[in-house]
């Protein structure tokens, strides 16, 4: 059926159920607008709006093509029947293998009515096609759960898992700032991304989920920003044209917010910030990296993409050392992320901003705290890493993070940073004092249910400690390729997820340094 046919029956679906009195012309209005943004079907966006229920949904379906119409969320599909269809070919013809019929086999359909399509699945399958109509809200959920899970299942496929990954459908009209991010915590997302013109999205297991409702106009995202802010962080937002800051909730939670512009309107990225303090095992971390935290001095860095976790893996590491170690632990955070308790340690944490103006200053002063543990939220300038390595060689331990792909960027772009003339004598003060560069990604398991860690480790050894002074840190990758005590490189990490299940070769290769030689790894694995 071509594509404005298509459109126009499904308008119609829309004009129906507004002749039956279920849906007012305004609520058609908003639904035939988000339509025509996300390109989902009438009934779809009604349904996610909360307009209309399934079953009256349902109902019209049946009705409106004359076959019969089935609530995917309700059933079981086994895999038997699910896999008489490659997965490609379901996306591509959009159709859904469901339950044996006694003339061949029910398959649900967003268009029961697209005879090439049906023609094409006999041909294919082997059997004659009894289509049932199916809303697409559903049937593209199916899809993205059995993607999820390396698109071949072998187990039963129950439509009320399925349900349960999707976000909360039904939204206010209105933009509520609060209510989106009660949406936020109650989905277990890590982020809520607001901007104008796209409705609020939901960042879940590192993807992008746009909720239902209007695209927000800029004057919406501007009133949202302002009650989120202080009066004087609104001033030095409008000095500065981005900001950074903590709000704090005793009913709802904690959350860092980056308010920015851009296009000449603002955009709001809150993130939802755990209130227990991760552990070790919580974070998925190998346990030999607590060894790292008992010297009492050196530089651990926690490396990685933004969104991967270098967060949460630095408030554990923290824990441990405030349940392991008596000393006085001194962070400069931007914004404050985790609250520790002092536990074995005295834990003072300091903010930019609020106790102290900037990294710079916070750090020019913190010797005289006498800190036994430094933390640094990030190194992001010449003198914060100028101060944390003369720390780290003064007797302290420094624990911070970075933005790096890998483990021997990490090294070079922190050489890099400093003028040419001073690059020789912060690479030889470098290799000295770090004690391991952990770069860590987050991978989506092949269950659906999170993330799982994948991680590169470099360990400081007399044979790294050399390279590092000699220039020679791009050799480290090429002269330890295998798994030791100095080096095991990301794919390794990756491979190991992949033969416990946990993840699938598809994920795991987008995180690849070398994709090739990483599927040749993963098919040779007994």
């Amino acid at each position: 059926m071509p594509h404005d046919t298509l459109n126009a029956t499904f308008h119609r679906l829309g004009e129906l159920l507004l002749e039956a009195g279920i849906i007012s012309t305004e609520q058609l209005e908003i639904a035939l607008k988000q339509q025509s943004h996300c390109g989902e079907r009438i009934g779809s966006v009604l349904l996610r709006l909360g307009y209309i229920d399934t079953e009256t949904l349902l109902e019209f379906l049946r009705k409106y093509y004359g076959t019969p119409s089935i609530d995917l969320y309700s059933i079981h599909i086994a895999p038997s029947v699910l896999n008489s269809l490659s997965f490609e070919k379901m996306k591509r013809l959009q159709a859904l293998p469901i339950i044996p019929s006694t003339k061949g086999l029910f398959v649900g359909m967003v268009d029961p009515n697209d005879i090439k399509a049906v023609n094409e699945l006999e041909f294919i399958i082997g059997k004659k096609i009894e289509p049932v109509v199916v809303p697409h809200v559903q049937l593209d959920a199916v899809f993205r759960f059995i993607e999820k899970r390396g698109g071949r299942l072998t187990e039963t496929l129950s439509g009320a898992d399925v349900e349960k990954e999707q976000p909360d459908k039904a939204l206010p009209d209105a933009f509520d700032l609060k209510r989106l991010i009660a949406l936020l915590m109650k989905n277990n997302a890590s982020d809520l991304l607001i901007s104008a013109g796209v409705p609020p999205c939901l960042k879940l297991n590192n993807e992008i989920v746009r909720l239902p409702g209007m695209d927000l106009t800029p004057a919406e995202v501007e009133q949202g920003a302002k009650e989120l802010m202080t009066d004087l962080q609104w001033q030095e937002f409008l000095e500065k044209g981005e900001l950074d800051f903590g709000l704090s909730n005793p009913t709802v939670g904690r959350f860092r917010v980056n308010a920015y512009r851009q296009r000449g309107s603002i955009s709001l990225a809150i993130r939802n910030i755990v209130e227990k303090i991760p552990t070790i095992s919580d974070c998925g971390l190998p346990e030999w990296i607590g060894e790292f935290i008992m010297p009492s001095q050196g530089l651990i860095l926690i490396t990685g993409p933004t969104g991967h976790g270098k967060s949460t893996t630095l408030a554990a590491l923290l824990n441990l050392i405030n349940l392991k170690r008596k000393c006085n632990i001194i962070t400069i955070e931007d914004p404050i992320e985790f609250l520790h308790k002092h536990k074995m340690s005295n834990i003072n944490q300091r903010e930019v901003g609020r106790d102290t103006p900037s990294f710079h200053e916070g750090l020019s002063h913190i010797f005289r705290q006498a800190p036994d543990v430094i933390m640094i939220g990030e190194m992001r300038d010449v003198e914060s890493f100028e101060i944390a390595l003369r720390a780290a060689e003064t007797g302290h331990l420094v624990v911070s993070t970075m933005h790096a792909n890998s483990s021997t960027i990490a090294i070079e772009r922190i050489i890099e940073i400093f003028p040419p003339e001073k690059q020789q004598q912060m690479r030889i003060q470098l290799a000295e004092v770090f004690l391991l560069i952990f770069n860590q990604r987050l991978i989506a398991k092949a269950d659906g249910t999170g993330r799982a860690l994948a991680y590169e480790k470099l360990v400081n050894t007399p044979r790294i400690r050399n390279m590092i002074r000699e220039s020679k840190t791009h050799h480290i990758r090429s002269v330890f390729q295998h798994l030791g005590d100095e080096f095991q490189p990301m794919d390794v990490s990756l491979n190991n997820l992949v033969k416990s299940g946990v993840v699938t070769v598809e994920e795991a290769v987008k995180y690849s340094e070398n994709p090739a030689l990483f599927k040749d790894m993963t098919h040779k694995r007994p």
